[in-house]
């Protein structure tokens, strides 16, 4: 069984080797730990931070290309270097390294594929009043849309399996966290979380400038991930809000026409049509989506079978492998 931590970085001298410094070395039920970072275009020594603390893989990227493209990146170095599992930390040391032997452990009972920390958001002292109400706002609204529980949807400190490693997409380019529980969700595969602790902030968070931005960037990213996997569902509540609205201006219309005093109100006979143009479009293009996502079904498990063909098999299949021959 192997583990590889990866961490993402950008510009991340200062704390990179404090972070290092907290991971584990062993753990048991694990026999090879080893460590990845994604260099993200930095232009301080984190790279050279890196080698000589005695990282064993470093992904370079010669500009900055954003924390989905470098945990993507990361993942297909994971699994191209034989990771059975795959924990994703962050370089500012914000997530205890000492919780990562507790969030593995319901991959290696083998009750889920993806794991995510549960922060204690509540008893975090850095974070103000309005972050807070924000992340359980920002966490509801992904467990509605990725029917899970995961309780903290934005945090970092994940463990994936290698089976749903490969099975992972990130299509935006701001932040893979929301995406990928929804991906999973809507693709049932196994997630669940783990309580976890925090350390002290040693510096501000670079993944936003400024909240409104934050909560801005958040709700396109979940809104775009539910149109992707659930088109049809999306469209329809556009068409039949539109639709509704349509309907209840043109009853009132018929009303008055039927009154006689319809001549006045054509304007409502003109608007309500708008509103029922608008919610049958929606629904063609609803429904355009729902055949596209299932295109998008079968090129995902053709894409799962290629990614098996070029890493190799893992401890899983070599698992299943040795009992169908037993």
């Amino acid at each position: 069984m192997k583990l590889i931590i990866q961490i993402p970085c950008y510009n991340e001298a200062e704390t990179l080797e404090i972070a290092l410094n907290a991971l584990p070395k062993h753990i048991d039920g694990v026999d090879v730990i080893e460590y990845l970072i994604i260099n993200d275009g930095s232009k301080d020594n984190t790279v050279e931070v890196a080698r000589n603390w005695g990282v064993n893989y470093i992904v370079n990227f010669r500009n900055n290309k954003g924390l989905a493209r470098g945990f993507m990146a990361g993942l297909d170095a994971c699994l191209r270097n034989g990771a059975d599992i795959i924990v994703n930390t962050d370089a500012d040391n914000q997530y205890c390294g000492d919780d990562i032997e507790k969030l593995i452990q319901p991959i290696l009972r083998g009750e889920a594929g993806m794991v995510v920390g549960e922060r204690p958001i509540d008893q975090t002292e850095h974070f103000s009043p309005l972050k807070k109400k924000l992340q359980h706002l920002g966490s509801w609204v992904v467990r509605k849309a990725s029917k899970t529980d995961i309780p903290d949807a934005p945090s970092g400190f994940r463990a994936y399996s290698r089976h749903t490693a490969m099975r992972m997409n990130v299509i935006n380019e701001y932040t893979y966290t929301l995406e990928t529980i929804v991906q999973a969700g809507r693709e049932k595969m196994a997630v669940t979380s783990v309580p976890i602790r925090t350390n002290a902030e040693l510096r501000p968070s670079r993944l936003f400038s400024s909240m409104f931005g934050y909560v801005k960037k958040s709700m396109l990213t979940i809104g775009r991930a539910l149109m992707m996997y659930k088109p049809l569902y999306c469209f329809a509540w556009i068409a039949g809000i539109f639709g509704v609205i349509g309907v209840g201006i043109g009853i009132r219309f018929l009303v008055y026409y039927f009154t006689g005093d319809g001549a006045g109100h054509i304007q409502s006979l003109i608007l309500a049509s708008m509103f029922i143009i608008i919610a049958v479009l929606c629904g063609v293009i609803g429904l355009l989506g729902d055949v596209i996502a299932a295109n998008r079904k079968l090129l995902e498990e053709i894409q799962f079978e290629l990614r098996k063909m070029d890493y190799g098999p893992g401890h899983e299949e070599l698992k299943t492998n040795k009992r169908k021959e037993e």
